[in-house]
């Protein structure tokens, strides 16, 4: 079983920062993508951030140049560090990965996608 852990989450006042990180565990043979999502609500679940293994990375356009998002391979770690943070940030930030395990005794792999509990990131004005 895999289990994505986050934390990071929290009050902050606008312009100020803060890292979320997400680690993941369990049995798995790669991660191919980790992302940062979130959502507020009554909306749909909307993609932050994502990057990829060979360490390309994508943004919302409302993020960019304040976020960065970054991993550590060694650590199947994926960080989303917030800076100029805006009231319309304040949302629950969930952490995804779309990882490779093995299937038992079938001697082949598949993908799995995975999600975190998610945490929340509030930001006044």
């Amino acid at each position: 079983q895999v289990q994505l852990g986050e934390s990071g989450g929290g009050l902050v006042q606008a312009g100020g920062s803060l890292r979320l990180s997400c680690a993941a565990s369990g049995t798995f043979f790669s991660i191919n993508t980790m992302a940062w999502y979130r959502q507020t609500p009554g909306k749909q679940r909307e993609l932050v951030a994502s990057i990829i293994r060979g360490d390309r990375i994508n943004y919302a356009d409302s993020v960019k140049g304040r976020f960065t998002i970054a991993r550590d391979n060694a650590k199947n770690t994926v960080y989303l560090q917030m800076n100029s943070l805006k009231p319309e940030d304040t949302a629950v930030y969930f952490c995804h990965a779309d990882l490779r395990v093995e299937v038992p005794g079938m001697g082949r792999y598949r993908n799995l996608e995975v999600w975190g509990q998610g945490t929340l990131v509030t930001v006044s004005s």
